[in-house]
């Protein structure tokens, strides 16, 4: 009787698909959190890079490849952000429904201003993308704004659950508008403060919380620091209160611990995505950096 049982269910599930909802593939953490909560139970969320990883820099794995043919929607950052890698994943997938210009295809950068516009376009300059600065996910305000966007397109793909998508949104949207005033309330003594910066990642989290850059330990974005450019900035920050030195996860130690050593000023590993694509995740990584830089000796 058991075997019989046993059969029956094993048919059943050969017989059904193994996700009818809406297959989502987004190349950073705080998109996967945003799509994961804007569909809930209704979407398979696949996240292609996490937290600790440089989303510039990603081999276009085949299980990456694989994951794209199947999805239904693309959810990348855009501005050039992953063009080394997005393009190959893409091409190779050979899924039409998600390249650029489909509805299947969604850039969160594409929805918000950008800081930063290149006046010029000199691969002299660096790393420098041509569309404006690509970190966006780093105000937690622009997160509202690409919400709103990508439910629409979720909405339009699905409409079956087009109704749960907006529903979700508009719970979560409340939420998250309480959340910044907390967060901005509790980051108000920062304003005005001067940071330093590893790399170009946080121009969004100074225009939100009202922090001046004084310097990069980049001389360049994306060129490695020097020691004489080090030493260069040291001088710079000589007589200058800085907060902190802030530095993504993913680059190297060493530049920033000579600079907070010469300077007296701690340096930050920043993160710059959240550690879980979920709605707490994107809370803890808000919360975190606030925090870190409210404790900070000024």
């Amino acid at each position: 009787m058991k075997r019989i049982v046993s059969l029956g269910l094993l048919l059943m599930a050969l017989a059904s698909p193994a996700w009818a909802g809406l297959k989502v593939f987004a190349t950073l953490p705080e998109w996967g959190a945003l799509a994961q909560i804007i569909g809930g139970r209704e979407v398979d969320v696949f996240v292609a890079t996490h937290a600790r990883q440089d989303p510039h820099h990603v081999d276009a794995r085949p299980s990456l490849i694989a994951r794209a043919r199947a999805a239904d929607l693309v959810v990348a950052n855009g501005a050039e952000l992953e063009i080394g890698w997005l393009p190959v994943v893409l091409r190779s997938a050979g899924n039409a429904a998600t390249v650029p210009g489909r509805p299947g295809y969604f850039e969160a950068a594409a929805q918000v201003p950008l800081l930063e516009i290149p006046a010029r376009l000199d691969r002299a300059d660096g790393d420098v993308h041509a569309a404006g600065n690509p970190h966006i996910g780093l105000d937690p305000r622009r997160v509202l704004t690409v919400g709103e966007a990508l439910t629409g397109r979720m909405a339009a793909l699905d409409p079956a659950h087009a109704s749960t998508y907006h529903a979700n949104w508009q719970g979560f949207a409340s939420r998250w508008k309480t959340a910044v005033d907390g967060w901005s309330a509790e980051a108000a003594p920062l304003k005005g403060a001067t940071i330093v910066v590893h790399h170009t990642a946080y121009p969004y989290l100074a225009e939100w919380l009202g922090l001046k850059r004084l310097g990069a330990l980049e001389p360049k974005p994306g060129v490695a620091p020097t020691s004489a450019h080090l030493a260069g900035l040291r001088a710079q920050m000589a007589g200058t209160p800085v907060r902190a030195i802030l530095r993504p996860p993913y680059t190297s130690e060493a530049p920033g611990q000579w600079l907070a050593e010469a300077s007296g000023v701690p340096v930050l590993a920043v993160p710059v995505a959240p550690a879980e694509a979920s709605e707490q995740g994107l809370r803890d990584w808000y919360a975190g950096i606030v925090a870190q830089l409210v404790k900070a000796a000024p």
